[in-house]
């Protein structure tokens, strides 16, 4: 009897027991991932990225597919839900938290397969490396799906203050993204390597892209090549209302013409000089095809230089499309670029008869049509620059096919007021760093409302406007036409590393494959003796 009671009592035990290793990695995976959200701007904590995928890879140790696949999931929600917490500040109220919690989850998912696919690599030599490999592969198809695609937080962006950066001259946000997280994995290999020759080798790993990173600062170009250019910033500021601000554009203009009346004054009364450029940020006022806008033709002639105004542009049949518009003192409108990246819910509604079910007011919202990418970049007056609006700097291709057809400075315009006093504006401006040293290019870039700023070809940051302000920027930036190996590289960076990716989770699942094998083959023969 006691023996029986004994044993019934201490199942219970027995049971907690064998849950607390799952909920300790559960919390662990948890747990990195929020350490990898706070490696992202407005903090310059670009270290805790490789910590955060150590954490990943040893709470995975060890795991098959689908535990892997739990683990990886969990690490995302942990990274995705605070960093896109902006997005309840864009869409408001109306919209309720599902739209965020449905991004974040559905990003998670592909750092969920990252996770399973890994438990297959991690069986070949030089794990870290093929594992790092499948992370970034990942990168690649979230930026197609889900809503058209969503290039938001990529590894890379951690590192506008690390070490790392200067890796994006060489192949971009990839190979940032990469050394950061072969260095993570490679910091858990070390913490789990008992012989020698591992231990060196996991430490050899971990080491060697925060070394090669160091040894690529000195080429990082930044002198001028074809002289300077005096830019000059207009951020008007806008009310902090989110999405509604699509129904207050009268104010957005006014704002902005108040502003440019401003800096006039400060220009003629000598207090900053002259600029050879103006710029409004994204969507500050409307422009209707072939009719002039004598409000900005006069403030041109006032200026006495070509302006680039960032416009809701409709042409005669109605359709809208968010551009950048050479503004000339003597001509009027001339060159104009569309964006071809548009917002999710905010520039258009993906799925609109789902979206219907969840948000009745839906069909109140218009459709922008994207742009086609030509130009590729515009030209003023002998100046050729290039302009990827707000939402496209997360994606690679704008900025470098501007850069290969001769942009000698880049624009990065922006409507911020959206997302309300939250991170998005820093993450955003992390991107720009990131994509003046990958261009090795100056990139300015206007908001409406913050955060404004002038970004040098090595990712420095010249100063900074505050969030829902009024003000001005004037400064004068290098002008280059060098490219980068990265330029030169262009989606060849994202076709190697997602070739080797798919060979190493091939290869890995080959090993896999056998060894089951090979252990029934082993328990046939043990059941046979």
């Amino acid at each position: 009897m006691s023996v029986t009671a004994t044993a019934a009592e201490s199942a219970p035990g027995e049971a907690r027991r064998a849950w607390r290793p799952w909920l300790l990695r559960l919390l662990g995976a948890a747990a990195s991932g929020v350490l990898l959200y706070l490696s992202f701007a407005p903090r310059p904590l670009w270290w805790l990225a490789p910590l955060a995928f150590a954490g990943w890879a040893l709470v995975a140790h060890g795991r098959r597919f689908w535990g892997g696949f739990g683990y990886g999931f969990v690490f995302g929600l942990g990274w995705f839900i605070p960093l896109f917490l902006w997005l309840n500040d864009f869409l408001g109220a109306e919209f309720g938290p599902l739209p965020w919690l449905g991004v974040s989850a559905a990003l998670a998912a592909w750092i969920g397969l990252c996770g399973g696919l890994n438990t297959w690599v991690a069986r070949l030599p030089g794990a870290p490396v093929w594992m790092a490999l499948v992370v970034i592969a990942i990168e690649l198809p979230r930026s197609v799906w889900p809503l058209g695609g969503f290039a938001w937080g990529r590894v890379g962006v951690t590192q506008p203050e690390g070490a790392y950066l200067s890796l994006a001259s060489i192949g971009g946000a990839p190979l940032v993204g990469f050394a950061v997280v072969v260095t993570g994995f490679a910091l858990a290999a070390l913490v789990r390597a008992r012989r020698r020759g591992a231990v060196v080798t996991a430490a050899v790993a971990a080491v060697l892209p925060l070394v090669a990173g160091l040894a690529v600062w000195p080429s990082i170009g930044t002198e001028a090549q074809q002289g300077t250019l005096t830019v000059a910033i207009v951020q008007g500021n806008a009310p902090d209302v989110g999405l509604a601000l699509l129904g207050r554009r009268t104010e957005l203009r006014e704002n902005h013409l108040l502003q440019s009346e401003r800096l006039l004054a400060d220009i003629r009364a000598g207090r900053v000089p002259k600029p050879d450029l103006v710029v409004w940020p994204e969507t500050a006022t409307d422009v209707v095809e072939g009719r002039r806008d004598p409000e900005l033709d006069r403030l041109s002639r006032e200026f006495g230089v070509p302006m680039l105004i960032g416009a809701i542009h409709r042409d005669t049949d109605g359709n809208a499309q968010n551009s950048m518009i050479v503004w000339d003192p003597e001509t009027g409108p001339g060159e104009r670029y569309s964006k071809q990246q548009l917002v999710p819910f905010g520039e258009y509604v993906p799925a609109r008869d789902l979206a219907r079910l969840v948000t009745p007011f839906v069909d109140d919202t218009g459709d922008m049509l994207p742009g086609t990418g030509e130009p590729p970049a515009l030209h003023s007056r002998g100046l050729v620059f290039g302009a990827t609006i707000c939402y496209e700097v997360a994606f690679d291709y704008p900025a470098r096919d501007a850069t290969l057809a001769g942009a000698e400075v880049l624009f990065t315009p922006t409507n911020n007021a959206w997302f309300g006093v939250s991170e998005m504006s820093y993450q955003q401006l992390a991107m720009s760093r990131l994509r003046a040293v990958e261009h090795g290019r100056a990139v300015v870039v206007p908001a409406t409302s913050g955060v404004s700023a002038i970004v040098a070809p090595d990712g420095g940051v010249t100063r900074p406007t505050s969030l829902f302000t009024a003000a001005s920027l004037v400064e004068s930036v290098p002008l280059r036409q060098q490219t980068t190996l990265s330029d030169q590289l262009g989606a060849w960076t994202d076709v190697g590393v997602t070739g080797l990716a798919v060979a190493g989770v091939l290869a890995g699942g080959i090993v896999r494959i056998r060894t089951r094998r090979s252990g029934a083959g082993a328990s046939e023969h043990t059941m046979e003796d």
